[in-house]
């Protein structure tokens, strides 16, 4: 059996529990539950102001409500993080969720110019990783490497688009990265989002694909960030790059979001420029010995947080329920893992770690979407187990 991934040591923000951290515990006999970090101490403030994490989100202040709401303490925060490793789990304990419920899950792609080469490759290659070493010099010659300094639907992208055109070189991935429209999908269901020590899937028939490290924003219904996580956007870039339409196939499969570990709400300690400003690490090791490092810049995305939620929400489209938004990554995952020239793929038992200072470690292996735990608690579920709870 493989060892436990988990401690609080390594999870928690540099500041430990110095913002305020939310988070969702399922307790065994119980349910799913809302919680807050104080000290060393995970304290379940569940009740019928806020008996979802959704509804916590509305408040006109979340993080002064977590700070001030009664509760339970249900144990350490050494001992929840431990016993969410999903493989080494006693299920008579409490353990992590995904720190977000009834709120849509959606996602910002091509956000980065320094990563959109590696779209247009996927694109190109038609979904076949041995041919992405030829695409890639190819593009590379055509249009260069450093699209850092171009501002996506201004004048300088429309000529480039322009003249991509004309050579018949022209994206869809392009369209996105440096045209007037962001994309937004759906990146996933209410709830179906797993949380810290989790296994995160791919589907068995892909044979390349690769994590992607993100900031995820929490969003209120009425459009207001309230605070952020980290997310693992796994992607299966042969299916994505054999066709743009595919793309629900190659995002949205069982265990393929994951979320975590804690909500930090903007308060005095953390902001959306601190959420701006961010650096993620991202850290993959396998069975087999492989290593992979990476990282992500926020202060080098190409629209800003705040341009991409209102992309997402607005009079344009509602969401009663508030959202959580993918930012999109910088990451392109190029070292080779196999066959030369076709970069890197996962392995099943892979462990991949996601961290930011401020925000903490997001840990996870990889599995198969089969293999991985069917998702079966969904909204009418949580509504049946909180009204049996008296909280509604």
């Amino acid at each position: 059996m493989s060892k436990p991934l988990l401690s609080a040591a390594d999870v928690l923000p540099v500041d430990g529990t110095a913002g305020t951290l939310v988070a969702r515990v399922f307790r065994p006999g119980i349910g799913p539950s809302v919680c807050v970090l104080r000290g060393e101490t995970v304290v379940d403030i569940t009740d019928k102001a806020h008996p979802t994490v959704r509804d916590l989100c509305e408040a006109p202040d979340p993080a002064a409500m977590a700070a001030s709401a009664a509760g339970t303490a249900i144990g350490t925060v050494a001992e929840i993080v431990a016993n969410s490793d999903a493989r080494h789990r006693d299920e008579n304990r409490p353990w992590l969720l995904a720190p977000v419920d009834l709120q849509a899950v959606k996602a910002c792609g091509v956000t980065f110019v320094e990563s959109l080469l590696e779209r247009v490759i996927e694109e190109q290659a038609h979904g076949a990783p041995e041919r992405a070493g030829a695409v890639r010099a190819e593009l590379t010659a055509l249009i260069g490497t450093d699209l850092s300094k171009l501002v996506p639907g201004s004048d300088e992208a429309m000529r480039l688009k322009a003249a991509l055109i004309e050579r018949k070189a022209w994206s869809q991935y392009l369209e996105v990265g440096i045209g007037p429209d962001a994309e937004v999908f759906t990146k996933a269901q209410p709830l179906s989002a797993v949380g810290l020590g989790a296994d995160v899937g791919v589907l068995a028939t892909s044979s390349w694909n690769n994590p992607e490290p993100e900031i995820v924003l929490v969003v209120s219904s009425v459009g207001h960030i309230v605070g952020a996580s980290l997310g693992n956007d796994v992607n299966l870039r042969d299916v994505e790059g054999r066709s743009a339409l595919l793309l629900g196939k190659a995002k949205d499969n069982n265990a393929s979001a994951a979320i975590g570990p804690f909500v930090r709400l903007f308060d005095k300690t953390f902001s959306i420029a601190d959420a701006r400003g961010a650096d993620l690490d991202l850290v993959v090791e396998g069975e087999d010995g492989f290593r992979l490092d990476g990282r992500s810049s926020m202060r080098k995305i190409s629209r800003s947080p705040e341009s991409l939620v209102a992309a997402a929400a607005g009079r344009h489209h509602q969401y009663p329920d508030g959202f959580c938004l993918f930012l999109g990554t910088m990451f392109a995952p190029v070292k080779d893992r196999g066959v030369g020239g076709s970069g890197f793929t996962h392995r099943t038992g892979d462990v991949v770690r996601i961290a930011a200072p401020a925000l903490g470690a997001l840990v996870n292996r990889v599995g198969l979407s089969t293999e991985c735990p069917p998702w079966t608690f969904g909204i009418a579920a949580l509504m049946r187990n909180l009204a049996g709870r008296g909280l509604l």
